[in-house]
């Protein structure tokens, strides 16, 4: 069955078609004989009772330097397509959440993936906090006292933006670590958010694993090891893939989310789990889909299609 698929991302000229795991969906869907439409978040508006979008016919190739062909320029209506993929990268800002707001007018009858109510709901930092016995000490406050008063608690700290992305803005603080001030002057001139602290994990030496979800159920995960000299383990700040096994605690954490991420329309979604302690469930943008697929020999992308594709039927 061919669908119609609109897929909502960045600018699609400046992605790596070797990591992008947009590209990849789109792909995927092509081989299988859907048509795409690919359209930049600023140019979906609501107008009157419908929900459009200003974009361009897509064709998609795995040619470095030629990946893709644009159609004619159009706009259109969203309800007369069959699934819309929210792919923009965060950061979470209002911008971000306004898309979730217009993408719920046509959700359900048009399929959004993911749910966009449920990613409006569930930044990454945040949907952990329901599982707060798989997660290690987290602390989400702008108050520096309060930050202060966990780090006195926990020693070695992880302080990042609560809504960002990629590793920018991650800041390890030990004990003796003087910089909590001017790092929290620093954030709280730029905007009005809280920050997250966590507990410093050392088994981050050894990687941050990336577990990929379709459905609810784990279809495997690749290990990311920070670069040298490096705290961060994620990928757009050099962080090195490497092929790695689910265990029993990885797994046990993937039964104790999977129904809930299911239950709510989460169809592709990335964990990351170091030292068997969940720290984010990404549903927004989630990657890591390539990677799993060159260190696994298994098309991971036809699992989430074939999910849509029944969802459709």
């Amino acid at each position: 069955m061919a669908l119609k698929v609109a897929i909502q991302m960045d600018p699609i000229d400046a992605i790596d078609i070797d990591g992008d795991s947009s590209f990849r969906i789109a792909e995927e869907a092509q081989a299988r004989g859907h048509e795409l439409f690919f359209y930049t978040p600023d140019q979906l508006s609501y107008r009157e009772g419908r929900v459009l979008a200003k974009g361009w016919p897509l064709t998609v190739r795995r040619e470095k330097g030629n990946h893709f062909t644009l159609g004619e320029p159009a706009e259109i209506d969203l309800a007369d397509w069959d699934v819309v993929w929210l792919r923009q990268d965060p950061p979470f800002d209002m911008g971000y959440i306004t898309t979730t707001h217009i993408l719920d007018r046509i959700h359900p009858d048009t399929l959004v993936v993911n749910d966009p109510t449920w990613v409006r709901n569930w930044p990454e930092k945040l949907k952990v906090l329901d599982y707060p016995d798989l997660t290690p000490p987290t602390a989400i406050a702008r108050d520096l006292e309060a930050l202060k008063s966990f780090k006195e608690a926990h020693g070695d700290v992880i302080l990042k933006p609560l809504y960002g992305n990629g590793g920018a803005g991650v800041f390890k603080l030990t004990r003796e670590d003087r910089n909590l001030n001017s790092l929290h002057e620093l954030f709280t001139g730029i905007n009005r958010e809280p920050l997250i602290m966590q507990k410093f994990l050392p088994d981050v030496a050894k990687g941050d694993k990336r577990v990929i979800l379709i459905d609810g159920e784990p279809v495997g995960g690749i290990n990311r090891v920070p670069a040298k000299g490096e705290t961060r383990s994620n990928m757009h700040v050099g962080g090195r893939p490497e092929k790695t096994e689910l265990t029993a605690r990885d797994l046990e954490i993937c039964a104790r989310i999977g129904k809930d991420l299911k239950d709510h329309g989460q169809v592709f979604v990335g964990i990351d789990i170091i030292g068997g302690w969940l720290t984010e469930i990404n549903v927004t943008s989630p990657t890591g889909i390539q990677e799993l697929e060159r260190f696994d020999g298994v098309n991971i992308t036809q699992k989430i299609w074939e999910v849509i594709e029944a969802k459709r039927s």
